[in-house]
């Protein structure tokens, strides 16, 4: 199964929180309790979504955490990347020279064009969309392209 870590995935709920009350400064305990989280994890997060420039931090008495940029300016890929590192599928879809076997690999170029998608795609929804998604779009199935198959 493909998926991001469970910080990772903690930090974008962190910053959907944060998103939700834009230009105000949050203390890690109203986020961690609106976001219904532990507060060290919280903290963790935020230290790591401060290190990638997507949240300032405020120190004193009203001190807390906002959003660096507005939220329609922050990406899915720019969280995940502060979390996980670059963007890939395979360690050769993001580095070169990371695998003996990469000048003579035969699915090399397959696994960087997945990369390339899958990254544009974290990078074309912003936390905006995130906060406010979209209602689901309909799926319609031809039936006419499921000859032989059963439905139950």
């Amino acid at each position: 199964m493909l998926r991001v870590s469970r910080l990772t995935d903690y930090a974008t709920v962190v910053m959907t929180c944060i998103a939700g009350h834009p230009g105000d400064v949050l203390s890690t305990a109203q986020i961690a309790d609106e976001a219904h989280l532990e507060l060290p994890t919280v903290s963790k997060l935020l230290k790591s979504l401060g290190h990638a420039g997507l949240v300032d931090s405020f120190r004193g008495v009203n001190g807390g955490y906002r959003l660096a940029r507005p939220a329609g300016e922050i990406t899915l890929a720019e969280i995940v990347e502060a979390m996980e590192g670059p963007i890939g599928m395979t360690e050769c879809g993001t580095t070169e020279g990371q695998c003996e076997r990469e000048a003579r690999c035969g699915v090399r170029g397959s696994w960087q064009r997945i990369n390339h998608l899958l990254d544009g795609a974290l990078r074309a929804v912003s936390l905006a969309d995130v906060l406010h998604p979209a209602p689901p779009a309909e799926v319609t199935v031809d039936i006419r392209n499921l000859k032989g198959r059963t439905t139950a």
